[in-house]
């Protein structure tokens, strides 16, 4: 059986830390990622304030009274 040294211990979670930051750089942030209904939507929302038919909030907060 080996004897584990904190030598080796230390030698291990410097390996997993350094694979770690390489895993976290690669990693695609998913709050940036656009579906195709977000795509949809967005595509919606545009055609709408390019036409003048959207609502603005001053306009919103005059009908429900607020």
């Amino acid at each position: 059986m080996e004897t584990v040294t904190f030598d080796m211990i230390h030698r291990d979670l410097e390996f997993v830390k350094r694979e770690l930051m390489e895993i976290k750089e690669r990693m695609t942030d998913t709050d940036h990622i656009m579906t195709e209904d977000d795509y949809k939507v967005l595509q919606e929302y545009n055609m709408e304030k390019s036409e003048g038919r959207l609502t603005s909030h001053e306009e919103l907060k005059e009908e429900l009274g607020l």
